[in-house]
């Protein structure tokens, strides 16, 4: 007969820790989420500091990310994915490019480019495309957006639904700066002139949905590079050649 020593059973530890670490993950989200609010708002309130705010952003939210443990490779900024995202990059700038083309040569939709804020001397809209927007917008939302929130998400929950709630939350960004798009832009003015107050409230819903969907474009280009080169790059487009795209169009119309 073979005797056999009693089994102990060995206390199940690891679930309470992946627990707490999970805990933990929800907590810092949150945090990233709050203090992109207060930036949002400090950005609407002193819109002359908007490149120093973001940049100063961004490397905050970059090194919160980095010592709460995510890695370059969970923010999508690893050096292996670069060539990846690089190729994403130019090819969802050449499609932006080539709607605003059509759009620019076609009268019925050109007013879309007749924004007041990039009414500009050539010099002028060259610093905006390659300066401003690059430092002060496309660089803190990424990092933000695509980044930094994204990598917090994916600790905790599937890509499906950091998608959905990264591009939800990149849509409310816009609330603020809708504000003032009603009165910037030609096209919208002249209906917020015909519709009456209410077209503020239809402008913000709309900027808001219209981001929230950009937001995922941008989120399925990060995921399938792996790299927020990618999403960066259509970002810059969007707004960068828009401001280009609207010298052309105001010299049209002049």
């Amino acid at each position: 007969m073979t005797l056999r020593a009693p089994s102990r059973q060995v206390p199940a530890a690891a679930p309470r820790a992946v627990a707490s670490f999970g805990d933990r993950g929800q907590a810092w989200t949150i945090v990233v989420i709050a203090a992109l609010a207060v930036v949002n708002v400090a950005r609407f309130l002193v819109p002359s500091g908007a490149v120093w705010i973001s940049v100063t952003g961004a490397l905050a939210l970059l090194a919160l990310a980095r010592w709460t443990g995510l890695s370059w490779r969970q923010l999508g900024l690893s050096r292996d994915r670069f060539r990846s995202g690089r190729r994403w990059a130019i090819g969802a700038a050449a499609a932006v490019a080539a709607v605003y083309l059509v759009a620019l040569l076609i009268p019925a939709t050109r007013d879309a480019f007749l924004d007041s804020r990039y009414h500009l001397p050539v010099p002028g809209a060259l610093v905006s495309a390659f300066v401003i927007i690059p430092l002060g917008t496309v660089l803190l939302e990424e990092v933000a957006f695509r980044s930094v929130l994204w990598g917090m998400l994916r600790r905790h929950t599937t890509t499906f639904r950091v998608m959905l709630i990264s591009s939800s939350l990149f849509g409310l960004w816009h609330v603020l700066p809708s504000l003032h798009f009603a009165s910037a832009n030609r096209g919208v003015s002249e209906l917020a002139t015909e519709a009456g107050p209410s077209t503020t409230v239809m402008v913000m819903l709309s900027t808001v949905a219209f981001t929230a969907v950009g937001g995922l474009v941008a989120a399925e280009l990060r995921r399938r590079s792996g790299s927020v080169l990618a999403s960066a790059g259509m970002h810059w487009a969007t707004n960068a050649l828009g401001v280009l795209f609207g010298v052309v169009a105001w010299r049209i119309v002049a």
